[in-house]
């Protein structure tokens, strides 16, 4: 041990140095540190409120549905024996235990009713050697088909002769429930989506005197685009309908509007974040709508029962597809949010009131959704501030619901291979006849030629007829190019196979991996690329305009874009294991596809402010998903998306992901000239715009009189002016008679005195 002589410690600073240290600033400097302050909290929102809403959104998505296995299906069972459904429930038991939970039932009336009533996914009836499987598509195209390829090899093994009956088949104009799913999914972001606007835009709306008529108003106009469009112009809504549908969707505008507001009363500025969170975070997946909730982890089950999306979608489905049956308990649901957020929304009020504080917020973070200054009449404000989400749900509706409302082929390449050019000719030649406009048909006679154009992705799938070598007819495909496009070559040629005595034989060229079993990872994966490019020049417009000019706006968006890149694949990857290893090919094309898209969307703000949301939305989401070839094959879509697909970024950021994850990165270049393409002529657009127009580094300014009247400080700035102003006249009428009045100098010191 050391034994030498330590120096004395310097005392620690006392605690009330720094305070002291601030304190002897000058009113310059103070006011200069809290700029520097704000200045590094705003640059830091822009990394912030997109890390939030993008990684919530991405992760939620992710997280339940890139791995989709059927839970616990509820199946009715009924034999004529009772033996007989005992048998085979335990024979469901041991091989598809997990998948299924059965239960006996005491008539075939009651196991039919069940299914109509949606209490079970399927029903079971056995008499003898015969079985019938009672299925119901409008309850769920998803679960209705996951629950007959449980049930059907079951039945079969069994050895029972199968009769499949759809009990309540989806009509032809809407064959996979898409009208119900996208109505309430547009409902609900016309609930939540403009009380988030008015907050940071006009906050005196949030009045509960003003907010309620408001929102029953908005209610009411919403329902009525939502039926028009769906109704006249799309033709999913039938016209013995519009009135329960006008009905049921202003409920759930107004039922998702007041929570949303209560939500504002809680979390203020930061009320969109657990809005989107409950309304389409967590309630899409738990809406039973586009995929079964059977088939996704427990809790989405569980939510369904009570979220706000699951209650107006199952309502929706009752109205359109079961003549209003079973809509009771959602609609009831709906009430009672409702009414339930705005009695909260009315104690929190009180309690603030005898505060002494004011309910509502009392400041205003946007000042005009243009781009230039706050307009001087509130009736402007209040018609574009109604416009935007008006303006967006129209678009979104149109779009979506008009592009996958009948997904059926349209144009599908498929190759026909013969042993003979002939007899492929022959075969191409009569489907076409049977089957106009539904397949581009490219004969061969090499299997391992179209087996090339398959994995290449220049082909959705190939039909080899029998040979002398090969006695089975085979089917080619690659589900990883496409999922749906998949399923519909193996069910439409297995068909054709069978109706001409012909034995099949699948073979998988490129199948999806069991982490990413539908095939969805590449399109969540796009969409967080893609809205993360909007959102930063989204927040970064309106919280640190200080940034807008290029010479700021290019170095933060390289950061920036490097930042989400990594976040969305560290979700993808590590948290949510949709996605395995290709981390530096991903990061380098999401880098790619995040300054693209950022930079498309800093033309339209620099032109029309906050309201590039609706270009912005239309080409990147509205016109992007659709065309992504993601959530539906492009083939079985109107023939722009085809089009489309080749042009917008969207499809070139989910196709790059697809091509990394399962091709090699075959084709990636073409998809990588896309994104630089965008991001290259977006780049120069704003460098002109920037030439013509003075770019905005400050928030525009609110006047002292809007602020005072928000902050119920009206009558106080009045009484204020009025005393200023009687100051200015009494000094003013002393100063005439000062110079009216002659006085010597001893006199006016007399006075003084």
């Amino acid at each position: 041990m050391s034994t030498a002589p330590t120096e004395p410690q310097t005392p620690p600073p006392p605690r009330h140095k720094a305070k002291d240290k601030q304190q002897d600033l000058s009113p310059q400097e103070l006011a200069a540190k809290r700029a520097k302050a704000e200045k590094i909290g705003r640059t830091a929102a822009v990394f912030v409120m997109p890390l939030m809403i993008v990684g919530m959104m991405i992760w939620g998505y992710l997280g339940a549905m890139h791995h989709q296995e059927a839970k616990n299906m509820p199946v009715a069972i009924y034999a004529s024996s009772a033996s007989a459904a005992t048998d085979f429930v335990e024979d469901l038991d041991t091989t598809n235990g997990e998948a299924v939970d059965p239960e006996i039932v005491d008539s075939s009336l009651e196991a039919r009713n069940l299914v109509y009533d949606r209490e079970v996914t399927a029903a079971v009836v056995l008499d003898a050697n015969s079985a019938t499987l009672y299925t119901a598509s409008s309850a769920g195209v998803s679960s209705s088909g996951a629950i007959s390829a449980i049930l059907t090899p079951a039945l079969a093994e069994a050895g029972f002769t199968i009769d499949a009956q759809d009990i309540a088949p989806l009509p032809e104009n809407d064959p996979m429930g898409m009208g119900a799913m996208l109505l309430a999914t547009a409902m609900v972001t016309a609930g939540y989506m403009p009380w988030s606007l008015a907050f940071s835009n006009s906050p005196e709306l949030l009045k509960r005197r003003r907010a309620l008529p408001l929102l029953a108003g908005w209610s009411i106009l919403l329902a009525g685009l939502g039926v028009l469009i769906g109704g006249p112009i799309l033709g999913v809504i039938p016209a013995s309908s519009i009135i329960p549908v006008i009905g049921t969707l202003a409920l759930g505008v107004f039922a998702v509007g007041s929570s949303q507001v209560l939500l504002t009363r809680i979390f203020g500025p930061l009320a969109a974040i657990p809005g989107m969170l409950l309304f389409m975070v967590l309630g899409q997946p738990a809406s039973n709508m586009g995929m079964s909730v059977y088939a996704l982890p427990k809790i989405y089950p569980f939510l369904h029962q009570f979220l706000p999306l699951p209650a107006l979608g199952e309502a929706m489905r009752s109205v359109l597809y079961f003549n209003g049956d079973g809509a009771a308990k959602h609609i009831l649901i709906l009430i009672g949010g409702a009414v339930a957020a705005l009695l909260l929304t009315t104690l929190i009020d009180r309690i603030r009131t005898k505060k002494g504080k004011s309910p509502t917020p009392t400041q205003i973070n946007i000042a005009s959704l243009h781009g230039g200054p706050r307009p001087q009449r509130k009736a402007w404000r209040y018609i574009t501030l109604g416009a935007v989400p008006f303006t967006m749900i129209a678009i979104m509706l149109t779009a979506m619901l008009g592009a996958m409302q009948t997904p059926t082929p349209r144009h599908m390449p498929v190759a026909i291979v013969g042993s003979t050019t002939e007899q492929a000719d022959q075969m191409a030649q009569s489907l076409e006849e049977s089957m106009s406009g539904l397949f581009d048909f490219t004969t061969l006679q090499d299997a391992d030629e179209a087996k090339q154009l398959v994995e290449s992705q220049e082909l959705t799938g190939a039909f080899a007829l029998p040979s002398a070598t090969q006695t089975e007819a085979t089917i080619y495909t690659a589900q990883a190019s496409g999922n749906a496009a998949s399923q519909v070559v193996k069910q439409v040629f297995t068909q054709i196979a069978q109706s001409q005595d012909m034995a099949v034989e699948y073979q998988e060229l490129a199948a999806l991996p069991d982490n990413d079993n539908m095939g969805t990872a590449s399109m969540y994966v796009g969409i967080g690329w893609v809205m993360a490019g909007f959102m930063v020049i989204m927040v970064g417009s309106t919280a640190a305009p200080h940034l807008r000019p290029l010479k700021s706006l290019l170095p933060l968006l390289a950061v920036y874009s490097a930042f989400m890149s990594a976040v969305i694949y560290m979700i993808a990857g590590p948290l949510t294991h949709a996605v395995d290893g290709h981390f530096w090919e991903l990061f380098g094309v999401g880098m790619l596809a995040i300054f693209a898209v950022s930079m498309l969307t800093t033309v339209f703000n620099r032109l029309i402010g906050m309201l590039c949301l609706l270009p912005t939305m239309l080409l990147v989401m509205f016109l992007g998903v659709p065309a992504s070839n993601g959530a539906l094959s492009i083939y079985m879509e109107p023939r722009m998306f085809t089009i489309l697909h080749d042009i917008l970024p969207m499809p070139a950021a989910v196709e790059s992901v697809r091509s990394v994850l399962y091709f090699g990165s075959a084709g990636l270049g073409t998809h990588l000239i896309t994104l630089s393409i965008w991001a290259l002529v977006c780049l120069a657009l704003t460098m002109v715009i920037d030439q013509l127009k003075p770019v905005m580094i400050e928030s525009h300014p609110i006047s002292a009189e809007e602020l005072a009247a928000l902050q119920g400080r009206a009558l106080e700035a009045k009484a204020n002016e009025a005393a200023l102003g009687a100051n200015q006249i009494d000094a003013e009428a002393q100063d005439l008679i000062d110079a009216d009045t002659p006085q010597s100098s001893d006199e006016k010191q007399s006075i003084t005195n």
